[in-house]
């Protein structure tokens, strides 16, 4: 990962944005620099990964005065490199996001829609002295935003960069560029254009054949690249198919609470069969009570499933930065949002299925991307998520709902079916999903309980009523993570939609609980 900053005027010492931009710079802690602008700045933190000669280094600039910024991956940019050389631009480096600045010149906003690619970017337009900023369509890399006192628009990539400098801090909305003071939408992966008719064979042929491109693309890198693996489908998918296509032993990681640990033995059960070099990570339950503050800082988010889910995650991949050279790590994100949850089982009808698939890929950013994001390159790597790939999430968003649906008896079907055969063995591919914490290890959530328990009283609820305006504790655990989320961004709970729950609006998902073992159809999923 990398981190970004610009700012849209000159009103705001340049030293004082660097100040708050240092917040962020172990996302990008092989360099720094700044570029002040007639009407703002551009800064930037470095973690190489794509050409990582001095060269590569941000801002890039133009000789008409231009200049960007970019946290982000384009994918198949050397094919594009050659159309663009062949038009008369010349390139220094090998770094991606050079060619930002000649696609603008060639493409203007158009070349958003066109990318395929995780990003955010800040661009300034020399001849107009003007910025743009802009984000991927599913928001993997994150950014945020926030007007000044004096009313002109922050960009950066974290909320912690913003503290201080602005009032009210939003995360910039996925799939939209921002110019001439509006957002606007140039692509909504939410919404199928069409609901295609293909057969259900066809459609797992083509899940097969996307996801394995998702996950092909995202194997080159100038660095090492490891694999997050929990044993479960998603993970574990990710990493044989990366296997296959390398040809070669690749590098796993799994963390439980113990040695017994769900996810433990169900990962060394797929590592052994893909062949990976696999490596576990134990934590405890004091590592988690003495984690909790610096975790939510880190998240900037008080949603209980995320922080239980990125506990584990956090921990693993300080434990990664530590013991490795890994600096990109590929994960199973995205795949519950399209082919659907334990929760998502009770869903009345397939168009139902098929507004909440809706509604959590736009709101995914906020979740277990961020997630992702922030647990990773907290510790100074890269996450890519195949799974995120344009061309799979259209193609399965676009897959009739019927078909989605569980109607099989056995969740996320179409994909089980799709890689029938050898990548993995039955025990993995037929794995019911388990919560996340309680797979790493059930005291883990229930750790985190007992500690909110011990530490407030029968008035709790008085306590979480001051934060009626906004997602309103509802438990003694939520009013734990709020309280500390305040501590370090106050008044900002609108960073965040509310609570990622199962639908309450549904029979048999009206829970207390975001966890999925509260559930009747939880079932042997714990196991």
């Amino acid at each position: 990962m990398c981190s970004i900053m610009g700012y849209t005027s000159a009103d705001i010492s340049l030293s004082r944005l660097e100040g708050a931009f240092a917040a962020t710079k172990s996302r990008g802690p092989d360099g720094s620099r700044s570029l002040p602008l007639p009407s703002g700045a551009l800064l930037f933190h470095r973690l190489a990964i794509m050409g990582p000669e001095p060269a590569g280094m941000q801002p890039f600039t133009a000789p008409d005065g231009s200049a960007v910024v970019c946290n982000g991956e384009l994918y198949g940019f050397r094919k594009l490199k050659r159309e663009l050389e062949g038009r008369g631009y010349a390139f220094a480096s090998g770094s991606d996001c050079e060619l930002l600045l000649p696609l603008w010149r060639e493409r203007g906003v158009k070349m958003f829609g066109e990318l395929d690619a995780e990003f955010a970017l800040v661009l300034y337009d020399g001849p107009s002295d003007s910025f743009l900023a802009a984000r991927d369509p599913l928001g993997i890399r994150p950014l945020y935003y926030g007007y000044s006192p004096s009313g002109h628009i922050l960009f950066a990539s974290e909320p912690r960069s913003l503290l201080g400098l602005t009032g009210k801090i939003m995360p910039f909305p996925p799939g939209h560029y921002f110019q001439n003071g509006r957002f606007v939408c140039y692509r909504d992966m939410a919404k199928a254009e069409q609901i295609c008719g293909d057969s259900l064979e066809t459609v797992c042929a083509n899940i097969r054949e996307k996801l394995i491109a998702g996950v092909e693309k995202r194997l080159e890198a100038d660095v090492p690249v490891g694999f997050l693996l929990s044993g479960g489908l998603d993970s574990s998918l990710v990493c044989a198919i990366a296997a296959r296509a390398l040809g070669r032993p690749v590098e796993t990681y799994a963390v439980g609470m113990s040695a017994g640990a769900i996810d433990l033995k169900y990962a060394r059960q797929a590592a052994a069969y893909i062949g990976s070099h696999h490596h576990e990570i134990y934590i405890t339950e004091q590592d988690v009570l003495d984690t909790l503050d610096e975790l939510i800082y880190t998240l900037g988010t008080y949603d209980i499933t995320t922080i239980r889910a990125s506990m584990g995650m956090y921990l693993l991949c300080r434990a990664i930065r530590r013991q490795s050279s890994i600096r990109v790590l590929l994960t199973g994100e995205i795949s519950d949002e399209l082919f659907g949850y334990k929760y998502t089982d009770f869903a009345p009808s397939p168009e139902a299925f098929q507004a909440e698939s809706e509604k959590r890929i736009r709101e995914i950013h906020m979740y277990d991307v961020l997630r992702a994001d922030r647990c990773i390159s907290a510790n100074s790597m890269e996450a890519r998520v195949p799974f995120g790939d344009l061309d799979f999430v259209r193609y399965v968003m676009s897959v009739d709902p019927a078909k989605k649906i569980n109607v099989y008896g056995k969740g996320k079907y179409l994909l089980r079916r799709a890689f029938e055969g050898d990548y993995l063995p039955p025990s993995i591919l037929q794995r019911e999903k388990a919560a996340f914490s309680d797979a790493v290890g059930h005291s883990l959530a229930d750790g985190l309980k007992a500690y909110a328990e011990r530490r407030y009283g029968e008035d709790w609820k008085a306590a979480a009523g001051k934060y009626g305006c906004h997602a309103m504790p509802f438990t003694k655990e939520s009013l734990l993570y709020r309280e500390i989320f305040e501590k370090y961004y106050p008044g900002q709970a609108e960073m965040v939609a509310g609570f990622w729950m199962p639908n309450r609006e549904w029979e048999g998902c009206d829970v207390d609980d975001p966890s999925a073992r509260v559930l009747s159809n939880y079932g042997a999923s714990g196991e």
